[in-house]
């Protein structure tokens, strides 16, 4: 489900990776041209390699589990005896002047396993060799005139084109065959009128068939033939819906250089459109008419003679991976999908399919826990609304006691629900009627992540997770839930509000919305060339929750490779959290580390050690740099405090103090959680801090930022680790600690320093930090006596100018809240505020401690140094 007003927040990050992915389809395929003297034993293992290479390329534009699931479904689709089962594309003679794009995009897939069936037109082509020959061209009702001569001309151009792009895939390793003839048989649309212009009237699918099973794509044109032979020019939209017809395959993609549908009036492209739901009203809109009326009314009569699982899309060729391997897609999707429903009782939804939806998928059910019957019965003792599409492939119940909140205590979804994005739509239902909302979640749910998505906050509890939009106090979250435990709808088990234990790292995603919309194009930025060569890492340290967030991240790079990790206490054991290959946890010496380096076995090192481990690992790297063949060295980051202030190593806050040195450096230091922060907060008032009056800050964070210590083995003898400090050793409260001289506090004197414009005064800041009971999550205030009287709007506009075009920092004019930061990669600030007096500015900002101030701090530096994009890898809001 993607909301409007997430959808325009969305298109930045969009269209950044859509340019990498081009960046990777020209490596990867450059290298496969490399490829030339492979050995006949080779080529099956080659291709493997080519297939998993691209495969992870695909990454970078979708989660990993999204890219796969889509590969796994197209992949299902098709079989030796219906090879042609995956999609027909149909390329607009425009794209074809986009040879090279669209002969990148369609070996991407031959890569990857997947044989689609081209058919391309040659209109704007034959157009300019018409008249450049002094024939005018002729339209009746939109159809092109076709006389002998016409006929001539446009088999010529077929000819051509088609063996132009056979060429260009053939040129990039990618086995393409030309079907000029022998698939499309059509008599006469009407001789008189429209001259040599055919209506097919049957499709032969054996040799695009042949085609593919001799694994070659097979390309197409749109020209027909009679019974007896005569050659007919076929409009080639209408060629590839009959060829849709007769093949029945899941995606029917249609190219076009505009990249969709676009709104009539907004001028804005069209996201979705459920023509079951949406068509009729859509038919009556006054935007809808002309061509927009037609392409509707063709697309729903074309999907009227399939089945219900496939679809069309209108995408242009640069966005076709995405529009295939990724749920939020890039041009405009067309389903039939079903008529959604919502009834008050289980007599309208039909009571025996109800009770067998309940049976076949309620987990609770299943497990034991429930029956059919309590369900059913508890059901009546409040008043409810079902909510489903017709085959009952998605069902969500939302109890409603009048003036009450609601709670969807049910969301139960077939696997054909959840592959066809049903249960999205019927979510989006369930939203329309409801501004606010709760519902639960188990904590093992394989579909935890879709729930974190679509939720505006979330706490773990006893195994369950409470997840809720709608509201934004967290007071007002506690009072519901009061309420909810009071009255029984809800189990004693969520308060006090806040989470017990360390919740599953969920990060933004996006899904396609339901209903038609539009996504709104923002610009967006690029930092210059960047690399695709894939890196491989080393992590020393992983037992920790920084470690196991990095992990998490490296999980869904689309470069960076995690190749070992160190921990002494999980040797031998296999790391978890990581899912592109498996990896067991090994116990590096420092000697292993100095003949790694040596032998170039990683190209960066990341330390996640405590204080005052790591030197003797960073100078073993350094001493098998020195006789390293290339004679270059890895890049090591450091997640400790141990080189925050070695002048020669570079001090890694990229928003603060710029990206080129990063770029250029071999060493970071990765600065702490609430020496970020810190910093954030005072810089852009540098100017302004009255001498000898240093600014305050007053910290608090979640109990992730003590750290863990070791735990008892669990029953299989593994090794645990549990929190430094537990929350229930805070009983409710937060505990202030280190009170002067934190590490922080000079950490974060010293860089500002630089910033001075006096650097031989440095700056000293007083920080006082504090441990609380929530998991992770850092809100600090700033309190800064000033030089001069400024206002609330003089402060903020000092935080815009400084930050207002950085991805992972946001303005906000309230107050940063827990909800604001957890779980998130950037820095949140708000609350800007002056004294009556206007000499005293107070400024709150927040941040994951885990995240911003640890783990995607690190990716950022990491992207740099490696010379990747800065953000690859990171969710950007």
């Amino acid at each position: 489900m993607l909301a409007a007003s997430r959808v325009s927040a969305l298109t930045s990050h969009v269209a950044r990776q859509a340019v990498q992915v081009t960046g990777q389809r020209q490596a990867a395929l450059i290298a496969v041209r490399r490829r030339g003297n492979v050995s006949a034993r080779s080529i099956q293992s080659v291709a493997q390699t080519d297939r998993d290479t691209i495969t992870r390329l695909l990454y970078s534009i979708g989660t990993k589990r999204e890219v796969e699931r889509h590969l796994r479904i197209f992949s299902s689709s098709s079989h030796p005896s219906q090879p042609a089962k995956f999609a027909v594309i149909k390329v607009g003679g425009a794209v074809l002047d986009q040879i090279d794009e669209l002969a990148l995009s369609l070996s991407f897939l031959y890569r990857v396993g997947l044989y689609p069936v081209v058919l391309h037109g040659a209109g704007p082509q034959l157009n300019g060799i018409i008249e450049s020959e002094g024939v005018i061209p002729d339209y009746i009702d939109g159809i092109r005139v076709t006389d002998a001569k016409t006929l001539q001309i446009a088999r010529r151009v077929f000819l051509e084109q088609n063996l132009k792009l056979v060429g260009a895939l053939e040129k990039l390793g990618t086995r393409a065959r030309p079907i000029t003839s022998g698939v499309f048989t059509a008599d006469y649309l009407d001789k008189e009128k429209y001259r040599l212009v055919g209506n097919i009237t049957r499709v032969d699918k054996r040799p695009i068939e042949a085609s593919i099973r001799a694994g070659a794509l097979p390309i197409l044109t749109s020209l027909a033939e009679t019974p007896d032979g005569q050659i007919l020019n076929v409009n080639a939209d209408i060629a590839a819906g009959e060829l849709a017809k007769e093949l029945e395959p899941m995606k029917i993609v249609f190219l076009n250089e505009k990249g969709g549908m676009f709104h009539g009036i907004t001028g804005e492209k069209l996201d979705v459109i459920n023509l079951d739901e949406e068509y009729e009203q859509l038919m009556k809109e006054p935007w809808v008419k002309y061509g927009t009326k037609l392409k509707l009314r063709e697309f729903k009569e074309l999907l009227d003679h399939l089945p219900r699982s496939s679809s069309v899309a209108v995408i242009s060729a640069d966005n076709l991976q995405r529009e295939l391997f990724t749920d939020s897609g890039a041009g405009t999707l067309i389903r039939r999908g079903y008529r959604l429903f919502k009834h008050n009782s289980i007599d309208s939804v039909g009571a025996d399919r109800f009770r067998q939806v309940i049976h076949d998928r309620d987990p609770e059910v299943q497990s034991g826990v429930s029956s059919v019957t309590s369900v059913l019965s508890d059901l009546q003792k409040t008043p409810y609304t079902i909510y489903g599409d017709e085959p009952l492939d998605a069902v969500a119940i939302v109890t409603r006691p009048e003036g009450e909140v609601p709670i969807m205590t049910k969301l139960l979804a077939s696997r054909s629900g959840v592959l066809n994005n049903v249960v999205d739509n019927v979510f989006n239902a369930v939203k329309k009627d409801h501004r606010k909302l709760f519902w639960t979640a188990k904590v093992d749910d394989d579909n935890r992540s879709w729930h974190f998505e679509r939720a505006d906050g979330s706490f773990t509890r006893a195994g369950k997770s409470l997840f809720w939009y709608g509201v934004q106090d967290i007071a007002e979250v506690q009072k519901i839930v009061k309420d909810f435990e009071a009255k029984g709808r809800l189990e004693r088990a969520y308060l006090p509000v806040g989470p017990s234990a360390p919740p599953e790292r969920a990060f933004p995603g996006a899904t396609r919305s339901y209903s038609t919309l539009a996504r709104r194009q923002v610009p967006f930025r690029l930092s210059g060339p960047t690399s695709t060569e894939p890196k491989r890492l080393a992590l020393i340290g992983a037992r920790g929750y920084t470690g196991q967030a990095l992990t998490t991240l490296l999980s869904g790079h689309p470069y960076i490779d995690l190749t070992h990790v160190s921990s002494r206490q999980l040797a031998g054991y296999p790391l978890q959290g990581y899912t592109k290959s498996s990896i067991t946890h090994t116990n590096l010496s420092v000697e292993d580390v100095e003949r790694m380096e040596k032998d170039g076995e990683v190209d960066a090192w990341v330390m996640a050690l405590p204080n005052g481990v790591c030197k003797p690992f960073v100078d073993a790297i350094d001493r098998g740099a020195k006789v390293r063949s290339s004679g270059e060295s890895s890049v090591i980051v450091d997640l400790s405090a141990d080189y925050r202030f070695e002048s020669g190593w570079k001090y890694g806050l990229p928003e603060l103090y710029g990206r080129d040195g990063i770029r250029k450096s071999k060493r970071i230091s990765n600065p702490g959680c609430y020496a970020t922060s810190t910093q954030l907060l005072i810089a852009p008032l540098l100017k302004y801090v009255k001498p000898a009056c240093g600014p305050t800050v007053f910290g608090i964070s979640g109990y992730s930022g003590a750290g863990t210590v070791a735990g008892t083995n669990d029953e299989d003898g593994k090794p645990t680790t549990v929190p430094k400090v537990t929350p229930e050793s805070l009983a409710g409260g937060f505990r202030p600690y280190s009170l002067t001289d934190h590490i922080h506090e000079r950490e974060a004197g010293r860089h500002l320093t630089s910033l001075l414009a006096d650097p031989t005064n440095p700056m000293k800041v007083a920080f006082i930090p504090s441990v609380a009971p929530w998991f992770s999550g850092i809100i600090s205030t700033l309190s800064v006596p000033l030089s001069e009287k400024v206002t609330a709007r003089d402060v903020k506009a000092l935080y815009e100018d400084k930050y207002g075009g950085e991805k992972l920092i946001h303005i906000k004019s309230g107050i940063p809240g827990l909800l604001d930061i957890e779980n998130k990669h950037s820095w949140t600030v708000g609350g800007f505020q002056v004294h009556s007096e206007g000499d005293r500015a107070v400024v709150v900002g927040g941040l994951d401690n885990l995240l911003k101030g640890a783990a995607t701090q690190c990716l950022q530096n990491l992207n740099l140094a490696l010379g990747y994009d800065e953000y690859d890898g990171i969710s950007v809001d």
